[in-house]
C-alpha cells in the first residue's frame, strides 16, 4: 500500500489505536478499572457542574473577564502538564514512531485528533462551552461561540502536543524524571500562591481589579477564542474579526512548530545510538568536595550530598522541604498573621530528613555495612551524615528565621526564635539517628510517589511521628525558655541568652542521640541491612 493511499486513514487508524490504549490499560488489575471508572465519573460530574456554574455568568457585569482569564488558565495547564507528568500519556512520546514510514504532517493531524480522546479534552470542552456561553448574546454571539469551544480546545491540545514534542528528550531522561518528582512540590507552592492572590483580590475589590489584566490577555491565543465571542456579543465585530485571525494564526504557527519539532526528532539520532561518551572526569578531586574531610567522615558527607544532588526521590524530599519551610512563614507574614517563631517550621522541615538514613541506600547500603563492625565505626558514619544535613540546614534556618523577623518586623524576638529552631534541629537529629537505628524501612526504587514498600508502612509511621513527638519533648527546656522570652515583659537580654541556650543544648541532643544509636547500628547491622534492601 502506498503511503498516498494509507495516510487517508492514519488519523481513525491512531484514534482506534487511542482508544486500544485506553482499554488496555485497564485491564488486567481491577483497581485499576474501579479508579479510572471513579475519576471519569468525577470528571463528568465536576465537568457538568463547571459548564453550568460559567453559564450561569450569562449577563453578569465581569463575566467577560472571569472567563476571559479561565481560558487563559486552561491553556497555561495544558502547556505545563506535559513537563510535570510526562508519563501520564504514553501517546505523548511520539520518538515511539520514529521508526516508522510517516509524514509529519499527517501524522501531526492523527496525533492531534487522537489527542482529543480522553477525560481531559472532555472535561476542557465542557469548561470551553461553559465559557462562551458565559458572554455569548444575539445571533452573532451564539456564531461565535460556535467556533469559539473548539477553538479554544484545539489550542489548548496543540500547545500541550508542541511542547511536549519539542522537550520529549528531556521528558524520557533522567532529569525529566527529576521534574516530574518536583512536579507536586510546584503545585504545593501554586496552590499558596493562588490562596494568597485570592485573598488579596477579594480585599482590592474583587473581579474589577482584573479587568486590566482582562483587558490584555483576550488578546492572547488562544484565550482570544473567548474574547471574540465576548467582542461578536457587544457588536464589536472588527475586534471580533481580529481576534478570530490571531487564534486561527496562532493554531497555525503552533501546528507548524509541532510539526518542525516532529521532523527534528524523527531524523536526529539521540544519545544511545551515538558513540560512547568520552571518559568521565575523575570525581571527587576537586571544587567544593575538597573543603570536605579527607577522611570517612568526609567521604560519608560527600555521598549523602551526592545522593540529594543525584537520586530523584532523595532530592524531591530535600527540595520540598526546603521550599515549604521557607513558604509556610514567610506567607504568614505577609499576610499579617505571621510569628517569627514559624521560622521554626523550616527547622522541623529539614530535620525530618534524618531520619531512615540507611533506607535512602536501598540495596546499596550493603557496601557501607562492609566497613561497619564496631559501635566507633557506626558513630563516625551517622555522625558524618548529621554532618551533611547539618551544613545544609543550620544556615537554612538561620536564612530563614532572618526572613521571616525582616517581614513581621520583630527583631526583638529574632534571638528566641533562632535559638529554638537550632535546638529543635538538633533534637530532631537526635531522634532521627535513634529511628535510623532501631525503625529502618526499605524506599522503593520504583514509582515516583511510592516512598515505603508494603509492609513496612507501620515502621515508617512509627519512626517519624514518634521521633517528631520525642523531639518536642527532647526540646522541652529550649520551647520553655522561649515562651517565657516572648511572654514576659523582662529586657531583651534573656532573648539573646536563648540563642546560645539553643545551640548548646541542640548541639548535646544531637551528640547524645548519635552516641546512643551507635552501638544499636552495630549490633543490629543484618537486620537493617535486610529492612532497607526489600525494595
Amino acid at each position: 500500500m502506498s503511503a498516498a493511499t494509507a495516510e487517508p486513514g492514519l488519523t481513525p487508524l491512531f484514534i482506534r489505536l487511542k482508544l486500544s490504549l485506553m482499554r488496555n490499560g485497564l485491564k488486567g488489575s481491577s483497581k485499576r478499572k474501579a479508579a479510572w471508572i471513579v475519576s471519569l465519573l468525577f470528571s463528568l460530574a465536576f465537568s457538568v457542574l463547571a459548564t453550568l456554574g460559567l453559564s450561569l455568568l450569562h449577563g453578569h457585569a465581569h463575566a467577560a473577564t472571569a472567563v476571559v482569564l479561565m481560558g487563559a488558565i486552561l491553556a497555561l495547564a495544558w502547556t505545563v502538564m506535559p513537563l510535570f507528568f510526562p508519563t501520564a500519556d504514553e501517546t505523548l512520546d511520539p520518538s515511539r514512531l520514529v521508526m516508522l514510514p510517516l509524514r509529519p504532517r499527517p501524522l501531526v493531524r492523527a496525533l492531534l485528533a487522537s489527542s482529543l480522546v480522553g477525560i481531559g479534552p472532555l472535561f476542557t470542552l465542557c469548561l470551553a462551552v461553559g465559557s462562551v456561553a458565559a458572554v455569548a448574546h444575539g445571533a452573532a454571539g451564539v456564531l461565535a461561540a460556535v467556533l469559539g469551544a473548539p477553538l479554544l480546545l484545539l489550542g489548548c491540545v496543540a500547545l500541550a502536543r508542541a511542547v511536549a514534542t519539542a522537550n520529549v528528550r528531556l521528558l524520557t531522561s533522567r532529569k525529566g524524571r527529576d521534574l516530574a518528582l518536583l512536579s507536586g512540590l510546584l503545585i504545593a507552592i501554586g496552590a499558596q500562591l493562588v490562596n494568597f492572590a485570592s485573598q488579596r483580590l477579594f480585599q482590592v475589590g474583587g473581579l474589577t481589579a482584573l479587568e486590566p489584566v482582562e483587558a490584555v490577555v483576550r488578546w492572547l491565543p488562544p484565550a482570544t477564542a473567548v474574547g471574540m465571542v465576548d467582542s461578536a456579543s457587544r457588536g464589536a465585530y472588527a475586534q471580533a474579526a481580529a481576534q478570530l485571525a490571531l487564534t486561527l494564526g496562532a493554531l497555525g504557527l503552533l501546528l507548524r512548530f509541532w510539526e518542525r519539532s516532529l521532523t527534528k526528532l524523527m531524523v536526529t539520532p539521540d544519545g544511545s545510538t551515538l558513540a560512547a561518551a568520552k571518559p568521565e572526569k575523575e570525581r571527587g578531586s576537586g571544587g567544593a568536595w575538597s573543603l570536605l574531610p579527607d577522611s570517612r567522615t568526609g567521604a560519608a558527607m560527600q555521598r549523602t550530598l551526592r545522593y540529594v544532588a543525584r537520586d530523584p526521590k532523595t532530592k524531591s524530599a530535600w527540595v520540598s522541604a526546603l521550599a515549604v519551610g521557607m513558604i509556610i512563614p514567610v506567607f504568614n507574614a505577609v499576610q499579617g498573621s505571621g510569628s517569627v517563631y514559624l521560622a521554626c517550621f523550616g527547622a522541623g522541615m529539614l530535620g525530618v530528613q534524618m531520619y531512615n538514613q540507611f533506607g535512602q541506600d536501598t540495596s546499596a547500603f550493603w557496601m557501607v555495612a562492609q566497613t561497619i563492625s564496631l559501635p566507633r565505626e557506626a558513630y563516625v558514619e551517622l555522625r558524618a551524615r548529621a554532618a551533611a544535613l547539618a551544613l545544609v540546614t543550620v544556615p537554612y534556618t538561620v536564612l530563614v528565621t532572618v526572613v521571616t523577623a525582616a517581614l513581621v518586623g520583630d527583631w526583638a524576638q529574632f534571638p528566641a526564635a533562632l535559638g529554638l529552631g537550632l535546638g529543635l534541629l538538633g533534637a530532631m537529629l537526635c531522634t532521627g539517628a535513634l529511628a535510623s537505628a532501631h525503625f529502618p524501612y526499605s524506599i522503593p526504587t520504583e514509582g515516583a510517589f511510592k516512598n515505603v514498600v508494603p509492609g513496612q508502612a507501620g515502621l515508617a509511621w512509627l519512626g517519624i511521628f514518634g521521633g517528631m513527638l520525642t523531639s518536642a519533648v527532647v526540646s522541652a527546656p529550649v520551647i520553655a525558655l522561649a515562651i517565657y522570652v516572648s511572654l514576659s515583659d523582662a529586657p531583651a537580654t534573656p532573648a539573646w541568652l536563648t540563642l546560645p541556650a539553643g545551640i548548646a543544648w541542640g548541639t548535646l541532643a544531637a551528640w547524645t542521640g548519635l552516641r546512643l544509636a551507635a552501638p544499636t547500628v552495630s549490633r543490629k547491622l543484618p537486620e537493617i541491612l535486610t529492612a532497607v534492601s526489600k525494595g
